[in-house]
């Protein structure tokens, strides 16, 4: 019984305190300022000069140039934002929050069209 009693002032406090879970769904999350994001490409800028390709320090992303395909593995991004900085045509972005749910859950590929290359 007296274990019981110890924890009593928890479970009271508990009962009668806000929840500390944030209602992500039905809320959009708020992203503090200096959050890094996630890094988006503008197929219609880009050159495909490799510059960030040779910059990344942890080797995710992959420009094939013969084939106009830029390619980035999202585990291996550590999201240092370097990629974006010594892009010439500015055409990576890091954008703040999470990348959107989808099927490229490892790797995202994308290729220009063949009217661009």
């Amino acid at each position: 019984m007296a274990q019981l009693m110890n924890f009593a002032p928890v479970v009271l406090k508990n009962l009668f305190s806000k929840p500390v879970t944030k209602n992500y769904p039905a809320e959009p999350a708020v992203y503090p300022a200096r959050s890094r994001g996630h890094i988006e490409i503008d197929l219609d800028t880009c050159i495909m000069c490799g510059l960030c390709m040779r910059s990344c320090p942890s080797g995710s992303i992959k420009v094939d140039r013969p084939n106009a395909t830029w390619t980035i593995n999202r585990f291996d991004c550590v999201q240092c934002g370097y990629c974006a900085t010594v892009c010439p045509k500015k055409s990576l972005t890091m954008n703040p929050g999470y990348q959107e749910p989808g099927e490229e859950k490892f790797e995202a590929s994308y290729t220009k069209p063949a009217e661009e290359k």
